[in-house]
Parts: C-alpha cells; sequence; structure tokens
C-alpha cells in the first residue's frame, strides 16, 4: 500500500485557511498512488491550549473535511482535532481530547483520542486522556496510530506489536527536541519490527516554538524509506506486511518478550563475616 505524509506548515488557529493549504495536497497525494493520507497532529489549528477557540464537535468543520476529502479521492485520512465528545460528559469531564480520525473512503471514521496528553505544556489541563489502543485494517495493513507524546512511551507500542504492520505517529514534535523524535521513530521500528509512518509539522506556532518537521516512514529493520527536512513536502513510501512477516520470521525476537517480570527493590544481604587471619607469635631471640 503506498503512504502519503504531507508534512505542512499549520496556520494557527485558523481551520478554515488549513483546509485551504490542505485540498490540493490531498488530492495531489490521491494522484501519486496514495492510499492512505496522513496529516500532522492538530492539523487545523496547531498544537493549541485555546479549547474555547479551537474545540470542535465530532462532525464539525474539520472532521467534516476530512470525511469529504476521503470520499472525493477515494483514499484514507487520518489527523487529529480537538474533539468535544459527549464520552467525556458522560464521564463528568466536558474537555475535549486530542482525537486522531483515521477515514476510510466511504466516509467511516475511526477514532483514538491521544493516550498521553502533553503535561510539560499543560496539554492535560485542557485535554482529557483517552483509555485505549486501535487497530485498523487498512488495505490489507493493520495499522495502530498513537499522537506525539505517545512515542516516549513504548509499552503501548509494545502491547499492540503482534497485531500491527505499522504505527502511524503524528506529532508537532518542535526543533528544541528534534533528536528526541528522529531516535525513538527508529527506535518503535527495530524493537517491534514493523513500520513507522511519521507526519510532524514545520513552522513556527502561535507559542513561539519552532518545527523542524522530520516526517518519515521506516521500514521493519529501522531502514528510513523517506524523509523530510524542515520545509513543507510530501512524502510517499510503500509498506507491504509481507515485509514485516518476513522480518519477524526471520528474526522472532517478539516471541522472547516479557511483559510480566517483577520489579522489586534490590534486598541488602547481611554482610559475611571475614574469618579471622592468626596471628604469628613474633622470634624471640
Amino acid at each position: 500500500m503506498r503512504i502519503a505524509v504531507l508534512q505542512t506548515d499549520i496556520a494557527w488557529e485558523d481551520a478554515a485557511a488549513n483546509h485551504r493549504t490542505l485540498e490540493p495536497e490531498i488530492a495531489r497525494a490521491a494522484g501519486a498512488g496514495a492510499r492512505l493520507v496522513v496529516l500532522p497532529e492538530m492539523f487545523a489549528c496547531g498544537f493549541s491550549m485555546n479549547v474555547e477557540r479551537v474545540a470542535e464537535s465530532s462532525d464539525g468543520p474539520s472532521a467534516t473535511f476530512l470525511r469529504a476529502q476521503a470520499r472525493a479521492h477515494d483514499v484514507w485520512l487520518a489527523g487529529t482535532l480537538p474533539e468535544r465528545g459527549d464520552d467525556g460528559i458522560e464521564r463528568g469531564d466536558d474537555r475535549p481530547a486530542n482525537v486522531l480520525h483515521l477515514v476510510a473512503p466511504d466516509g467511516t471514521v475511526h477514532r483514538y483520542a491521544k493516550l498521553h496528553p502533553f503535561s510539560h505544556a499543560g496539554e492535560d489541563r485542557s485535554y482529557r486522556a483517552g483509555d485505549a489502543v486501535i487497530t485498523v485494517e487498512v488495505d490489507g495493513v493493520r495499522i495502530t496510530p498513537f499522537v506525539c507524546y505517545d512515542l516516549r512511551f513504548a509499552n503501548v507500542f509494545w502491547q499492540a506489536a503482534a497485531d500491527t504492520d505499522a504505527y502511524l505517529v503524528v506529532a508537532n514534535w518542535p526543533r528544541a527536541r528534534a533528536e528526541h523524535w528522529r531516535t525513538l521513530l527508529r527506535a518503535r521500528a527495530i524493537e517491534n519490527q514493523a513500520y513507522v509512518i511519521a507526519a510532524n509539522r514545520v513552522g513556527r506556532d502561535g507559542n513561539g516554538l519552532d518545527y523542524d518537521g522530520d516526517s518519515a516512514v521506516i521500514d521493519p529493520r529501522g531502514r528510513a524509506l523517506a524523509t523530510a527536512a524542515a520545509a513543507p513536502a510530501m512524502l510517499l513510501a510503500d509498506v507491504d506486511p509481507a515485509a514485516v512477516t518476513r522480518v519477524r520470521t526471520e528474526l522472532p525476537f517478539l516471541a522472547d518478550r516479557r511483559a510480566d517480570v517483577p520489579h522489586r527493590a534490590a534486598a541488602a544481604e547481611a554482610p559475611v563475616a571475614e574469618p579471622a587471619v592468626p596471628q604469628l607469635a613474633s622470634a624471640r631471640s
């Protein structure tokens, strides 16, 4: 299956402007044969904590845009938006969630809410956390999506590995920690023997943070199939679930993974008394 990653600059808190920018790019990706088109995190507004301004309903303008584009171009589309939903209100939490929409060509939507809001930036105060990982079969490829800060938590990637051919990671990951982004993407591919499809933004956001992109598609051995520098770009790469099977058969590392190992504080042992050393009598004249 051919993947297109759209690495874009994002107009701050301006959904309509971002929709206009993305529309021809999605058409271009579809024209290049992509079956799945991936957008950066918060593609319509940037990583804004101003939820009163940017949050939308599950059928708001950005969700509607994704469904319309998927239908118009007969592609799968992935991107996150700040979504208000009834499920949070029912639990007594009216904060929106940072929700990835994975939209099928017929308009069917699969939702994944970001598990780990980025507390360092106060995302946990503005957005509630998700509570489940999902895997969706997209044209025969098993796709498991994650969002930005989730990348730092290997355990959730491990939990899904056996049922995953490709991880999807969409982000607003800033220049200041770009080396972490590049390293962790390769690590997740290598340790889980799966593709990693990563979409990051470029430009400067409304908080004055700069982004270098570094979007990438990485294969199950950790090799980059496509990468982008610090400018708007479209990456194209083909992913093949048979390659995942081959790697896992040749190097069956996942079978040795143990999730049930207890962790305990080391118990100190009592010191062993050293044996007494006999003292030799001194010679007398």
